[in-house]
């Protein structure tokens, strides 16, 4: 699948990247009782964390409220997921299962502090750019209401924009009928190359070990 980053938004983030995985064939199901375990007791444990310490204290929760601010939005309106999930977190309102792409999706954002989606390539239309959005776009959420886009970072295909590190569309979303992902890792732009590279395989490789098929990862953006 072709992706690129827009001009703008390298402008505006020159060490930008995104880890990218493509999925085949696999099988979405049930979550095993070992990632609904590890999901449960990694949620625990950042809890008694987060017991002393502020979510905008954790490194990769500040340094993407930090790109937020660079393309315009305000933070603190606009909590992009990661800081989301760790905000229900620390309310004690733990994720429960949903199926395994998006266990696995959510347990990842959490471990490695970033927004990541996961997306149904079946529904992808065209190749897709990773840019800014516009003051009339918009889309309905996998929150169930319209979110608007201008000034975020979003994927858009043929169709329009379909996913963000804010909330994603409904529109491409993986369900248990999925059998073709896109996956897109938000990094922390301070990460270098090969820890991202690293990153991106070990999440790779866990999902491919649950959800069976074959998969290829990249790192766009600049080295």
């Amino acid at each position: 699948m072709e992706i690129q980053l827009s001009a703008e938004l390298t402008q505006l983030i020159p060490d930008f990247k995104l880890g990218i995985i493509e999925y085949r064939n696999i099988t979405v199901g049930d979550s095993p009782q070992m990632l609904k375990g590890r999901l449960q007791l990694f949620q625990e444990s950042i809890y008694f964390e987060l017991e002393d310490k502020s979510v905008t204290e954790i490194p990769g929760i500040r340094e993407w409220r930090t790109i937020l601010k660079k393309t315009g939005k305000d933070p603190n309106r606009y909590r992009h997921s990661a800081e989301a999930l760790y905000r229900r977190v620390q309310k004690q309102n733990y994720l429960t299962s949903v199926q395994s792409a998006t266990d696995l999706n959510n347990f990842f954002s959490l471990q490695y502090q970033v927004p990541m989606g996961i997306y149904d390539s079946n529904l992808i239309e065209g190749p897709v750019d990773i840019r800014i959005g516009g003051e009339h776009e918009e889309y309905i959420g996998l929150n169930g209401r319209s979110n608007t886009l201008h000034r975020l970072i979003i994927s858009s295909d043929q169709k329009g924009p379909f996913g963000s590190p804010f909330v994603d569309s409904e529109r491409t979303s993986v369900t248990y009928n999925t059998n073709n992902a896109l996956q897109l890792i938000y990094l922390r732009p301070s990460t270098n190359y090969e820890d991202a590279k690293k990153l991106t395989e070990s999440l790779m490789n866990m999902f491919t070990q649950i959800s069976g098929g074959e998969a290829n990862c990249k790192i766009l953006g600049c080295r």
